[in-house]
């Protein structure tokens, strides 16, 4: 199903998006498609993303207490690596 959809946009944009529509024999509202189709596939597909059996093996090896301060104890090793 195609649904018409009305966008405001800069008049040198839309010249400059014509004229490479046109040069690459697409219309511009193929483009638009295609641009909107692949960036919201990127945020699908990144969301996707699943652990792999390696990492999720490894997951609760670590037991550290509550209230360990990650920032901290880093930022000291730094200072000791480059005394």
């Amino acid at each position: 199903m195609e649904t018409k959809l009305t966008l405001r946009l800069n008049d040198h944009v839309i010249e400059r998006a014509k004229i490479y529509a046109r040069s690459h024999k697409i219309s511009l509202s193929k483009i638009i498609e295609s641009y909107l189709d692949s960036i919201t596939k990127q945020k699908e597909e990144e969301k996707k993303i699943s652990i792999t059996p390696l990492v999720e093996s490894l997951s609760g090896v670590i037991d550290l207490p509550a209230d360990f301060d990650y920032k901290k104890s880093y930022r000291d090793y730094l200072e000791e690596k480059y005394k």
